[in-house]
């Protein structure tokens, strides 16, 4: 197994030579014999351990059996102890996510500290196969189906070439100890369900299947790498990009006989993973129809998607002191006292200031605004008939700045028409020139 397991490192990692490696180690057989193998291999490796105090004095035992290890074969050790349970109620999360949680933030700042390029853990090849189980089950894309990766990011692992049963026999064969952890007799979890009772079932089913799989999931991998090439082209011959917003031009997606399938591989990267959802947007006809993830909202304008982002915080209102300083929040807002207008400036007005209710204000739409467009003689219109008209967006209508005065009257529609009431006439005394930079 040492063989092929150096053949399979250099072949999986190239250029893990001259770099330190942090190894996860808990104690199981996978990451004992995964420290034994490099350390063979004379790779410099520092161990790091994660005592979660869920278990007890098993827990502690744990700790105790690495401590042992590390000094037998005089290698360096990282041990920390998590008050586990009181994270999980701080965060609301089950126990496996917040052990997961912990385990890989504490592995990243050791790896730092440590000067280690790379983490590497222990999972196997059965790893990887509950894995596959657990996400066909939930039901998912190619990716969920490619299980776990042999590398993300400075994360690798070396030893998804091989099964737990091959571990455990090298174990056997060098005289190896490991702990076992009492709750992965349990099922409890749906990954002890699948290995106590579904993977040797499909193993029996077939004497190959584990390798099988593995072949399986090679060509899966090399079929999402073929996916992701032809999705980057769809990104940029589709996608326009203005700001945090994207214009998703879906016209000629719809002409495609696989559309729901690229919308979908699309989408995920915003967190949109409901495919019928996706299928009716993708029907709808009508504007303004709206879609929400956990971080983007997707807006139906016509012949395109607007993607934007969901923000916490969205401030309506902003009051400009009466010194009126030039502005760069939310929008670039600069003010001058002029003698004469200026007719051939764009992104400009001239108002009566003698008109105005002083502070300024900026703000967003409101549900009855009005405004006196200029250039109608001082006829009202609604202002979201206005937006109709010039045939907004929703997202244009939520993201239009308005100036108005201490009134809330509107004196300009930012950067498209201004107010009528606020014009300059022959009996105007004094001048204010407001411009923006849009």
């Amino acid at each position: 197994m040492l063989a092929r397991f150096e053949q399979y490192l250099y072949a999986d990692f190239p250029d893990l030579d001259g770099k330190q490696i942090l190894v996860a180690i808990s104690g199981g057989v996978d990451s004992i014999v995964l420290s034994f193998l490099l350390k063979k291999l004379q790779l410099p490796i520092v161990l790091a351990h994660c005592n979660f105090q869920l278990r007890s004095d098993e827990s502690n035992a744990d700790e105790q059996f690495v401590r042992d290890f590390a000094q037998k074969h005089k290698l360096p050790l990282h041990v920390v102890r998590f008050d586990t349970q009181t994270y999980i109620k701080e965060k609301k999360l089950n126990t496996q996510l917040a052990a997961r949680e912990l385990r890989y933030n504490w592995f990243e700042q050791i790896a730092q500290e440590a000067n280690c390029q790379y983490i590497a853990t222990g999972h196997q090849a059965d790893d990887n196969l509950e894995t596959f189980i657990i996400n066909l089950s939930r039901g998912t894309g190619l990716s969920g189906l490619i299980g776990i990766p042999k590398q993300n990011g400075n994360i690798i692992r070396p030893l998804l070439n091989f099964s737990r049963k091959e571990i455990i026999t090298f174990a056997t064969k060098n005289n190896l100890l490991w702990r076992e952890d009492s709750s992965n007799a349990s099922d409890k979890y749906v990954r002890n369900q699948i290995r106590h009772h579904i993977s040797p079932k499909l193993k029996k089913i077939h004497s190959e299947f584990l390798n099988n799989f593995l072949k399986t999931q090679q060509i899966l991998y090399q079929t999402q790498q073929f996916i992701v090439t032809q999705l980057e082209i769809f990104r940029k011959k589709y996608f326009t990009y203005q700001d945090n917003i994207i214009y998703f031009d879906i016209s000629q997606i719809n002409e495609n006989p696989n559309k729901e399938f690229i919308i979908f591989e699309l989408m995920k990267e915003f967190h949109f993973t409901n495919t019928v959802d996706l299928k009716q947007l993708l029907k709808t006809k009508s504007s303004g129809k709206q879609l929400f993830s956990s971080t983007h909202r997707i807006i139906q304008n016509r012949n395109e998607w607007i993607i934007s982002p969901l923000f916490q915080e969205d401030i309506q209102r902003y009051v400009i002191p009466n010194e009126l300083p030039k502005i760069e929040i939310p929008i670039s807002l600069s003010f001058e006292w002029v003698e004469k207008m200026d007719t051939t400036l764009f992104n400009t007005i001239f108002v009566d200031a003698d008109t105005i209710e002083f502070p300024l204000q900026l703000r967003k739409k409101q549900e009855q605004d009005v405004f006196a467009p200029f250039g109608m003689q001082g006829k009202k219109k609604k202002l979201s008939k206005f937006f109709k008209d010039e045939k907004y967006s929703l997202l244009q209508k939520e993201n239009q700045w308005l100036l108005t005065d201490a009134t809330n009257a509107i004196i300009w529609i930012i950067g498209m028409r201004a107010d009528h009431r606020f014009r300059i006439t022959s009996k105007t005394r004094r001048i204010l020139k407001i411009t923006t930079q849009l």
